[in-house]
């Protein structure tokens, strides 16, 4: 049965812990919905790891609308949600009503995400009064990254308590859910405990509702340096090395195309 808005208060109300990972495609959306995974991100890093960009900052709606559409075509159960790009929703409220709306319409995701607390409490409320379901996002916003001064740890000291009130404003702004970005653990549980909504962790310690990871990373597709918060739980970057390197082998040895994978 498809996810609903529902099932993730419930998770919550029921203190069962649950994953979100991030998709792109269509067959990997494919694979992660058959594995069960209940929510699925398609997230603006794929500026990042699909596109070839140092950041968030240069994805656009269009880029978005293109990569959710293709995961929402392959899921059948999982909830999807779309990221809000740098740009899409911080000039008006009618703007990020706009192109909020193009997500569901276009892209067929079941609700978007976007960055930042009281500042966009109004952006927040606005898009659900008019039947958009949002995920908010506090901590570690990359979108701000060069205002925050690269990615760094936030919520230390006096901006632990400026996070919780923002994760209290956009609760009641009608956020049904809230990822925690790199944040000391124990403000991550202060904030899981303080609100009714599921909060989502990366890198934000055990004690959230949930816990997203992005896709190369949990793969071990991504190359150099990951966040201190990131494990792999495969080697397919390894893999995929192996696998080209032996193609390569047995074309340049003659022992491939063999009898077995020819036509008479």
């Amino acid at each position: 049965m498809p996810i609903t808005v529902r099932d993730i208060h419930a998770f919550k109300q029921r203190g069962e812990r649950f994953i979100m990972l991030t998709a792109y495609d269509a067959s990997m959306a494919r694979l992660l919905d058959q594995a069960g995974v209940p929510v699925l991100l398609v997230g603006d890093t794929l500026g990042e790891m699909v596109l070839g960009h140092s950041s968030t900052i240069p994805v656009t709606m269009d880029d978005m609308i293109h990569h959710a559409s293709a995961v929402t075509r392959a899921v059948e159960n999982a909830f999807v949600v779309g990221d809000m790009p740098f740009m899409s929703y911080q000039a008006s409220t009618s703007e990020a009503l706009h192109n909020a709306g193009r997500h569901l319409k276009e892209a067929g995701v079941n609700a978007v995400k976007l960055e930042g607390g009281g500042r966009v409490a109004e952006v927040v409320s606005r898009l659900v009064e008019s039947g958009i379901p949002v995920m908010g996002h506090l901590g570690l916003t990359p979108q701000s990254v060069n205002q925050l001064g690269g990615y760094r740890v936030q919520g230390r000291g006096e901006a632990a308590q400026r996070i919780l009130q923002d994760a209290k404003h956009l609760e009641a702004a009608g956020a049904f859910a809230l990822v925690l970005e790199a944040v000391p653990q124990a403000l991550g549980r202060e904030v899981t405990q303080s609100l009714s909504i599921p909060t989502i962790g990366i890198g934000a310690g055990p004690h959230t509702d949930a816990q997203v990871l992005v896709l190369h990373d949990f793969l071990g597709l991504t190359m150099g340096r990951t966040p201190r918060f990131v494990k792999r739980y495969a080697s397919l970057g390894d893999e995929v090395t192996r696998a080209a390197k032996e193609f390569a082998r047995e074309v340049v040895e003659g022992t491939f195309p063999d009898s077995e994978h020819s036509y008479d």
